[in-house]
């Protein structure tokens, strides 16, 4: 038998880092994340390409 949500509550808690935090954060992920311009760059990329596709349409 199928369960049927009729309702969903979702609550965030948005708040800004301490600094030791930030810090920590900084040190730890900064190799996990690309860098900047490179993200900029394939976005770009990907919005160009589906912008083609749609004028072959």
């Amino acid at each position: 038998m199928p369960i049927e949500i009729r309702e969903l509550n979702i609550r965030v808690s948005v708040g800004q880092n301490q600094p030791e935090e930030e810090q920590q954060q900084g040190n730890v992920g900064s190799s996990a994340l690309p860098d900047k311009d490179e993200l900029i760059a394939e976005c770009v990329e990907q919005v160009m390409e589906l912008i083609k596709l749609q004028r072959e349409r």
